[in-house]
């Protein structure tokens, strides 16, 4: 892979990237909030009042949003290969992400499944405890993978983004080696030519526009997004390509932003822009996928500035916040959602103004899942190991003064 001293600098650890990923997740339950007011989507609870604007400003979250996360999560990986090796990060990885997966999938995603029968039809009245067995009935489905499981209520969720992680982590192992010798050939050829940086907007648009847009996984074809991940991982921490992605942000970005504009027709009067196999559906999958990447690499760019040396120790406030959202990040990702169709379950009946019931639902889903962490989940092991969190630091005494704790990589 080559050791540190052999690569420029600016492999260290990306905090800009850890509070931009922060922020994505507590942007969920926004989004998320938001979908009960939309037409469109199919949400687990439904005002019975929706407004079109929604699904306006959610498409300006969903074209660089995931995308975001799993670029992070890539560079998370680099990380974590360079300590473990493939063998120990694909462990490592398992249990990381197969324990919240498996315990959110048995004890938090019954309940949106549940409360959206109750929601659509007045007369239902089966008792959780009796549709939960139910819930967990599932039978192979290979077809559908990497979710592998089918049932008549059962569904992984929000959770498809963990599913989709852990598959992609293990698909990765195996090549990384390989991915990162290519990657140093690649870096020094996108230093001197940043334009090339647009490359990867190419098959990310024939993903979309050839294996068609899926709605449960916020717009993208779920293997579009292995290819933001594999960017993160190869190239996204490469001083090089960094110098690269600060000189072509501004341009790209302005690419992105008449490459999405130009996918609205499509999605206003145009076929199905999701599935459909016509010339202008294909077109606006394919512009969608191109403008995604642009917005990336642009916010990629904008956040990034080199390294000035501290002349003080930094204590912000600001700083300790980000970086107590950025160890939650998986966490609150796991518990935001069964969290805001509850309230939006109790909320969407009030005789009350959309904007109104909106702030409820955020402010109520923000206020449960941050206490939820604070007092449920990060102060216990076992608690930590089910939300995919390490273990806490030990006690001071316990420490071997001889050998520091090593710096913790990005979580995923």
């Amino acid at each position: 892979m080559g050791t540190d001293a052999e690569r420029p600098a600016g492999t260290g650890r990306r905090g800009e990237l850890d509070a931009l990923r922060a922020l994505v997740v507590l942007g969920l339950v926004f989004f998320h909030s938001a979908l009960v007011f939309s037409p469109d989507d199919d949400f687990y609870v439904k005002n019975p009042r929706t407004t079109d604007a929604v699904t306006v400003l959610a498409g300006f979250g969903v074209v660089w949003a995931m995308p975001v996360l799993f670029l992070v999560a890539g560079l998370g990986a680099r990380h974590s290969i360079r300590r473990r090796g493939a063998g120990g990060f694909a462990r490592e990885r398992v249990l990381r992400l197969g324990a919240p997966l498996v315990f959110a999938t048995l004890v938090l995603c019954p309940l949106p499944q549940w409360l959206r029968l109750r929601a659509a039809d007045p007369g239902y009245d089966e008792p959780y405890g009796r549709f939960w067995p139910r819930f967990l009935t599932v039978r192979p489905d290979l077809a559908d993978f990497p979710f592998v499981l089918e049932g008549d209520h059962f569904e992984t969720g929000h959770l498809w983004f963990v599913v989709l992680l852990l598959a992609f982590c293990l698909l990765l192992a195996p090549v990384a080696a390989r991915l990162a010798t290519a990657a140093e050939r690649v870096a020094p050829v996108l230093r001197r030519r940043p334009a090339l940086l647009l490359l990867p907007a190419l098959p990310l648009a024939a993903v979309n526009a050839l294996l068609g847009m899926e709605e449960g996984f916020a717009g993208w074809n779920r293997w579009a997004y292995l290819l933001f991940l594999l960017h993160g991982f190869a190239l996204a921490d490469d001083g090089r390509v960094r110098e690269a992605t600060r000189r072509a942000a501004v341009p790209v970005g302005v690419l992105g932003l008449v490459l999405f504009a130009g996918t609205a027709p499509g999605f206003v009067a145009g076929d199905d822009p999701f599935t459909a196999r016509t010339p202008s559906a294909l077109g606006t999958r394919a512009l969608f996928g191109a403008a995604g990447w642009c917005w990336v690499v642009a916010i990629l760019g904008l956040l990034d500035r080199p390294a000035r040396p501290r002349t003080r120790p930094e204590r912000g406030g600001g700083t300790a916040v980000l970086r107590y959202l950025a160890l939650a990040a998986l966490p609150l990702y796991v518990l935001h959602q069964p969290v805001v169709v509850a309230f939006a379950y109790g909320v969407v009946g009030w005789p009350a103004p959309m904007a109104v019931k909106y702030a409820v639902i955020v402010a109520a889903s923000l206020a449960v899942i941050l206490l939820v962490y604070e007092y449920g989940v990060r102060r216990s092991p076992v608690t930590r190991f089910l939300f995919g969190m390490r273990p806490g630091p030990r006690p001071p005494a316990a420490r071997e003064p001889s050998k520091p704790d090593p710096p913790l990589p990005p979580p995923s």
